[in-house]
């Protein structure tokens, strides 16, 4: 199950908060087809957000492909976007665990390891002439380039 938190200072809107970590949670595999989303009352009670804002997450989520809404069942994942490298068990998570632990030993905060990883990727992407990557949801969000 996954745990959603709303970081009211980030300028993101709440229901794309909820939308980004399901996407991650599906990149890294931690959400899997078939599994249940919490319902909107769990997400409420949780991160105390409207119940529209979770709504509206979970219908942006379901026209995307992501989530099928079973009335009185339940949200349930219908498509995975996990990756190769990105299961728990593989070298590459190894690696970046042993960075991070490296680059808080430094002193760096969240915002300085995202900011860091963004400039890279971006760097990367522009000295490799990548084309910038689609997100889940069919819009390119700035905020989201990690």
């Amino acid at each position: 199950m996954i745990d959603y938190r709303i970081d009211r200072g980030s300028g993101v809107p709440a229901y794309v908060q909820i939308v980004e970590q399901t996407e991650r949670a599906l990149r890294m595999g931690l959400l899997r087809v078939g599994d249940k989303l919490p319902t909107a009352k769990e997400v409420v009670t949780a991160t105390a957000v409207n119940p529209n804002t979770v709504l509206r997450a979970y219908r942006d989520m379901e026209q995307a492909g992501l989530v099928e809404l079973r009335r009185g069942l339940g949200t349930f994942v219908t498509r995975s976007l996990a990756r190769p490298g990105a299961e728990d068990d593989s070298p590459l998570r190894g690696e970046l665990a042993d960075w991070m632990a490296r680059a808080r030993a430094a002193g760096l905060e969240r915002a300085d390891v995202l900011a860091l990883v963004t400039t890279a990727l971006d760097t990367y992407d522009n000295e490799h002439d990548s084309p910038p990557r689609a997100t889940g949801s069919g819009r390119r969000r700035t905020h989201d380039r990690a």
